[in-house]
């Protein structure tokens, strides 16, 4: 997910859209552990939109933008 279109997100969607993804980081994690997992690289994206979708509240939470 790009950046703009996180920005582009309200905070009640900011919100859920955190949720997702930390549920879709939970599946993965458990197809890792099970040796089912194909692309090792998804968890690491998946880590990245998760941390990009934090930075966006946060800088709104400070006024930043």
């Amino acid at each position: 997910m790009k950046l703009q279109d996180i920005r582009a997100l309200k905070d009640a969607e900011l919100q859920s859209k955190i949720y997702e993804l930390k549920q879709e980081l939970l599946t993965l994690r458990f197809q890792q552990a099970a040796g089912q997992l194909d692309n090792g690289k998804k968890i690491t994206e998946v880590r990245k939109t998760i941390a990009r979708c934090y930075t966006v509240l946060k800088e709104r939470e400070l006024g930043i933008n």
